[in-house]
């Protein structure tokens, strides 16, 4: 696997660490569990970092120097695709030829040293987008810069190299098709699944020790954001909702609690006290806490503390976010963009648009009906069952035999090889 820009090993919730990092490092492991060795190519970001990391017995993720460790943003990272290029192909040549079966590319910055690579290496190209330029720039919040039009020139390019493309949801695989031309023969859908041992509900009295244990009372309504701080998140929603809320029910203010459990990233980092500032502005900065992104058995236990998870995202290529607080038993209130409806199903509501207005009438609706919540919390937990990451894996193994089986030979493919040419030479 090549994951240029973002590493598995990486804290997700902050930077360029997300729902891509869990992917990788899910599904990975699984195919490790399943006896299927796996190495994933990653751009060293510290001189501190070894070359090699075993992840899980079976996966070992690479560190490859490209450019210097600290200070590139991902914006600049297309200059090292060359450079980590012939990182990758220089620690691949101590295997013996033939090594890799499949290569599968993980976002544009990946799938152009995927492309390369799997041309060496004579193996088919499997490629998942994660995030797309073209439907990110159309639905861009008011004031955040769009993609450029050179990452848009390079995923085109993946898109017709790939042997196979995987899209995350029927509509992701639309958007492939309608926005970047891609050939609907080679695009398969496969959904990103959950920990299920991890993500689970729990009972009454657990949930009231793990309030506690987070410094929540029994009565605080809490309304919950997860991810990356940045304008495509829209994290400064759940604020403007709470103050809505706080304006139509004075007597809630002192027991409701607005969580942001996240780090900067993205165009975020150059306004990382927005919304500490826009929180003072509205009004409720005391009844907002900030957490740093936490490790996934404590952030489980901030979905069940949670009343209600929210995620106003802009666009959302699936939702883990949203999956892992069903997973939980924890409604979640989302817009209805991107993967969102699928991650969702009928165990969650979904909002059209970011105006304050529709968005707080959704969250007061349900706060003022446990019985709602309830019934959604079991129909959440019966919907996220259906995504667990051995089904995505299963799934994704189907795909790679596919384009192993199916793979279009290239040029670099038919030229001769040394073994070639001293086998005609032989009478």
């Amino acid at each position: 696997m090549v994951s240029v820009h973002t590493s598995p090993l990486e804290q997700p919730g902050t930077g360029d660490a997300g729902g891509m990092n869990v992917y990788v490092a899910e599904v990975s492991k699984q195919l490790a569990a399943r006896g299927v060795e796996v190495e994933v190519f990653t751009r060293a970001t510290s001189g501190s970092q070894p070359p090699a990391v075993t992840m899980v017995p079976g996966v070992t993720v690479r560190h490859v120097v490209a450019g210097p460790f600290e200070g590139l943003s991902k914006d600049e990272l297309p200059g090292q695709l060359c450079a980590f290029a012939a990182g990758v192909m220089r620690t691949a040549a101590a295997h013996p030829e033939g090594w890799y079966d499949v290569l599968h590319s993980h976002y544009w910055l990946s799938g152009q040293v995927g492309w390369l690579a799997a041309d060496r290496w004579g193996v088919p190209l499997v490629h998942t987008m994660h995030t797309m330029a073209r439907v990110k720039n159309s639905h861009l919040p008011g004031g955040d810069t769009p993609e450029p039009p050179g990452r848009e020139i390079g995923e085109a390019q993946v898109v017709e190299a790939a042997d196979r493309l995987v899209a995350n949801t029927d509509l992701e695989a639309r958007e492939l098709v309608d926005l970047y031309a891609a050939d609907p023969a080679k695009v398969r859908v496969v959904n990103p699944g959950v920990d299920l041992e991890v993500f689970a509900p729990v009972d009454a009295a657990r949930t009231a020790e793990i309030r506690a244990g987070l410094g929540l009372g029994l009565r605080d309504r809490v309304l919950l954001f997860v991810g990356r701080i940045q304008p495509l998140k829209a994290p400064d929603l759940l604020l403007r909702v709470a103050a809505e809320l706080s304006r139509r029910h004075p007597d809630w203010r002192d027991h409701l609690v607005v969580a942001v459990l996240g780090g900067p990233s993205g165009s975020g980092l150059a306004r990382a006290g927005h919304l500490a500032s826009l929180a003072g502005e509205l009004g409720i900065a005391d009844r907002v806490r900030f957490v740093p992104p936490v490790a996934r058995p404590e952030l489980a236990d901030w979905y069940r503390a949670a009343d209600l998870v929210l995620v106003p995202s802009h666009s959302e290529s699936f939702g883990l976010v949203a999956l892992e607080a069903e997973a939980c038993g924890t409604p979640v209130v989302a817009a209805a963009v991107g993967g969102l409806p699928i991650a969702l199903g009928d165990s969650g509501v979904l909002v059209r648009g970011h105006e304050t207005g529709p968005w707080a009438d959704a969250v007061e609706d349900l706060l003022l009906d446990p019985a709602r919540r309830k019934t959604l919390s079991g129909k959440a937990v019966r919907h996220a069952a259906r995504f667990g990451w051995s089904a995505t894996t299963d799934r994704l193994l189907e795909v790679y035999a596919e384009a192993r089986r199916t793979r279009t030979p290239t040029p670099i493919d038919a030229t001769p090889t040394l073994a070639d040419v001293s086998q005609a030479l032989v009478p």
